[in-house]
């Protein structure tokens, strides 16, 4: 079934879908870290050979840093950002090539979904149906699409704070910079290996480099008052 929607290379989207009924997506570190792994290795044309590298590197599944030292040609999209939450995700994506980032969805989702089935012996859809899209096409929805993509987990500590504001902008910034399961923590705190799932340098120019979350609130209230199309 083709996309209501089409998906153009060269421009850029917000991906993000949900567990079907709501379901828990990620349930321990190792769940965050597969698919965090899988955002960085099945970025190419090539299957995903998760498996077989993690059998070659001995690490049967643990977490190791040297799957993201892990490059191959001919990159399906550029990701710019992304949040990884207990029941969904985010993502900023360009699309590199024709059909890219469906391609590139298909193949992390399939294989996540077939890890996450067998480790607990789940059975049925994980995510809720085909992934959503929205075009990024003017500045002002690129200025407000990463505050909101990078203050999603604040949720995880102030659950109503969309409504109601940050109350404590200091304990919310501290618990952003220990969240490993979002490209926060590579733009604003420092260098670490899961970079490699980021196009680093073509984002560094659409983002506030300034790590205040006092401002992010600010950015992301405008935009707010623009776009409506985004609950999660």
């Amino acid at each position: 079934m083709l996309r209501k929607t089409p998906l153009f290379s060269g421009e850029t989207y917000h991906i993000y879908n949900r567990g079907a009924h709501k379901f828990a997506t990620f349930t321990d570190e190792s769940d965050y870290w597969r698919f965090s792994a899988l955002l960085h290795l099945a970025n190419h044309t090539g299957p995903v050979l998760l498996g077989e590298l993690l059998e070659r590197k001995k690490h049967r599944g643990r977490f190791s840093g040297e799957i993201f030292t892990e490059h191959a040609d001919k990159a399906l999209v550029a990701v710019l950002a992304y949040a990884l939450m207990p029941n969904h995700f985010h993502l900023v994506i360009r699309q590199k090539m024709d059909n890219g980032i469906t391609k590139f969805m298909q193949k992390v989702t399939v294989s996540y979904s077939m890890y996450f089935n067998t480790k607990y012996e789940h059975s049925g859809v994980l995510f809720q149906g085909r992934f959503m899209s929205s075009h990024l096409g003017t500045d002002p929805y690129f200025k407000w699409i990463f505050p909101y993509v990078h203050l999603n987990p604040v949720s995880l500590v102030e659950s109503d704070w969309r409504e109601k504001g940050i109350t404590d902008s200091a304990r919310a910034k501290k618990f952003l910079r220990n969240y490993r399961y979002s490209s926060y923590y590579d733009y604003y705190v420092g260098d670490r290996s899961e970079r490699a799932i980021l196009a680093y340098d073509e984002a560094v120019d659409l983002l506030d480099r300034e790590d205040d979350i006092q401002r992010m609130l600010v950015a992301y209230g405008k935009g707010k008052a623009i776009y409506s199309d985004f609950a999660a």
